[in-house]
């Protein structure tokens, strides 16, 4: 089955056209378009930091192969090997061979190199410029353990303290290591073995700042050697010159990218890494400088297509609405046509159509439906005629019974008692000839009852019992006048007045959800079949009312104003008493 909207209100189509088409596309395309952009973005700035890392890498390691080259000339170098090995009688003949060669290539200016030093533990040599003795204090030095414990001549990178400073800074009872440094053993030629050598070369802490320092790596850096831990960072809350600290136990940056390059195939490298942390903000700094031309772009794209779309359907729904205003007006008999100005779309033929139907209508109803608005307030009046009919012969009904009572009791006895059952019976009287007050209250309605009784009462005395339950919610609904009264007449002349005594007489008055319910039970003789049938007929006759009295009359009475919306319901066999029950709908 297909889908209709046919009940849904133009003004709902036209914002589900709106929203549909218009709206939820814009706003697609830009999500889309946005999306698009900042993959691209980030995809071509994780590649520059991937290529950063990269030169960082290439640029340390052309640094430390050029530091290596150099410790390899010292390595190779015969002279340095021999002088370093002679056994020298005299301190001149030392200093002699210092100057005449080892002076010139300590001190050859490289770039990349912040000192040059051989250490050996020939006694014969002096502690001067460039040369150093293998003392107590050097050979607990980290760097001379590594070389120690390495079993070949190949070149070692350590981290090492500056060998220029003269007082070591101590932090946490180690010294302060601030630069890198290759080291490695002088024994390339065996006759010159005589004694222990090797040379140290440190890095200049200068180039290696300015090697870490890439403008595109805008994240703390890391330089991890093959045990995992930090040997340099440019991470200023690190203070990774203190000692060895394990890169798995800094705390990163939250939301960051990590960027790793490994060094491999390279000795003195092997296994050491360069790992690089970079905000994930830093990432979409590109995308975000961009946003505000997209967020421009959508709003204005929303803006103007919103304006567009209310601006017609503005034009359209106006109109439309003010038709069905018209609509609602006939159906009150407000024949008023439509005044605007002439538009040659559907809607402007739709409003010249309806104004020329509602002078049609118009019309007819002046000529055809007048008349027959009088024909049927004609039967109204008849129907009220007979209402005051009913009411005019129930009420000498009631009048002739008590007036018949208080003879009767007056010629048995003469009795001032007899003054209130006249009072009751005025009471009545005033009641029933109040003809401009057809509806009145449960309350009031009752009070006659009571009247009614207290007349019976005096007539029959002890023979008459009664008890009443009234439901204190129904006392101020309102009813038509007397239409419970008969009913209890009824119970007192047949269901009291054959019997010699025990008579007994209920009326209860409630509520039941929006319904009046009003019973009464006697305890007297009680109706055949055949006359319960009777009060049944009542209710389906169409008969007029003619010269009926009493509950006849109710029943009628009670058809006249509810219709088909009242209940009545009838109980009773012979010798068993009667019961009846009137439910009432409506309550105010």
């Amino acid at each position: 089955m297909r889908p209709s909207l046919d009940n849904v209100r133009l003004r709902d189509k036209m914002l589900l056209l709106y929203f549909m088409c218009v709206f939820l596309p814009i706003v697609v395309t830009n999500v889309v378009f946005y999306n698009v952009t900042t993959t691209n973005v980030k995809s071509q700035r994780l590649q520059d930091i991937t290529r950063a890392l990269e030169q960082v890498k290439n640029e340390f390691r052309a640094e430390v192969e050029a530091v290596v080259a150099l410790s390899t000339v010292f390595y190779t170098d015969n002279n340095v090997n021999e002088i370093m090995d002679d056994d020298y009688a005299r301190p001149q003949d030392y200093i002699e061979k210092y100057d005449y060669y080892l002076r010139r290539i300590l001190n050859p200016g490289y770039n990349s190199v912040q000192n040059i030093k051989i250490y050996a533990d020939n006694p014969t040599i002096i502690h001067s410029g460039g040369i150093g003795l293998l003392t107590d204090e050097v050979k607990r030095s980290n760097w001379y353990r590594a070389v120690r414990e390495s079993d070949s001549s190949l070149p070692l990178l350590i981290r090492t303290r500056q060998e220029e400073e003269r007082s070591i800074i101590q932090k946490d009872g180690e010294d302060r290591r601030d630069t890198f440094s290759i080291v490695r053993k002088i024994d390339y030629y065996p006759p010159y073995n005589k004694w222990e050598k090797i040379i140290k070369i440190d890095m200049k802490t200068s180039t290696i700042a300015q090697i870490f320092s890439n403008l595109n790596l805008t994240g703390p850096t890391y330089l991890l050697n093959d045990r995992g831990e930090i040997e340099y960072s440019t991470d200023p809350n690190l203070d990774w010159g203190s000692g060895e600290i394990p890169f798995d136990r800094v705390v990163l940056p939250e939301r960051s990218y990590l960027f790793d390059e490994t060094y491999e195939g390279v000795a003195y490298l092997n296994g050491w890494r360069i790992v690089s942390a970079i905000s994930e903000d830093e990432v979409y700094q590109a995308v975000r400088s961009s946003r505000e031309s997209v967020f421009l772009l959508a709003i204005f794209n929303i803006v103007f297509a919103t304006a567009i779309i209310v601006w017609i359907s503005r034009s359209m729904n106006r109109r439309l609405v003010n038709i069905l205003r018209h609509m609602k007006k006939v159906k009150n008999q407000n024949f008023a046509t439509i005044k605007t100005g002439e538009s040659r779309d559907e809607i402007g033929q739709l409003t010249v159509e309806f104004n020329r139907m509602t002078n049609q209508i118009k019309s007819l109803i002046d000529d055809v439906y007048v008349a027959d608005i009088q024909t049927k307030a004609l039967e109204l009046e008849r129907r009220q005629a007979q209402l005051n009919a009913l009411q005019s012969q129930i009420n000498p009904h009631f009048l002739f019974n008590a007036l018949e009572t208080i003879r009767m009791r007056s010629v048995i006895k003469d009795e001032t008692e007899t003054a209130k059952i006249i009072a009751n019976m005025a009471k009545l009287f005033r009641t029933s000839l109040t003809w401009n007050k057809d509806r009145i209250t449960v309350a009031e309605e009752l009070e006659l009852i009571l009247c009614f009784l207290e007349i019976q009462k005096y007539r029959f005395e002890d023979r008459l019992r009664y008890e009443i339950d009234v439901d204190p919610d129904v006392r101020g609904r309102v009813i038509p006048k007397m239409m419970f009264l008969p009913f209890v007449e009824n119970a007192c002349i047949h269901g009291v007045e054959p019997r010699r005594n025990g008579s007994r007489i209920d009326i209860r008055i409630s509520r039941e959800g929006e319904e009046l319910v009003f019973s009464v039970q006697d305890n007297g003789n009680g109706m055949s079949e055949e006359n319960v049938a009777k009060f049944y007929r009542y209710m389906d006759s169409e008969e007029t009312i003619g010269e009926r009295i009493g509950v006849q009359n109710v029943i009628y009475r009670l058809k006249l104003i509810y219709r088909d919306r009242f209940r009545m319901r009838v109980e009773s066999r012979l010798g068993e008493g009667l019961f009846v029950e009137l439910r009432v709908p409506g309550i105010e």
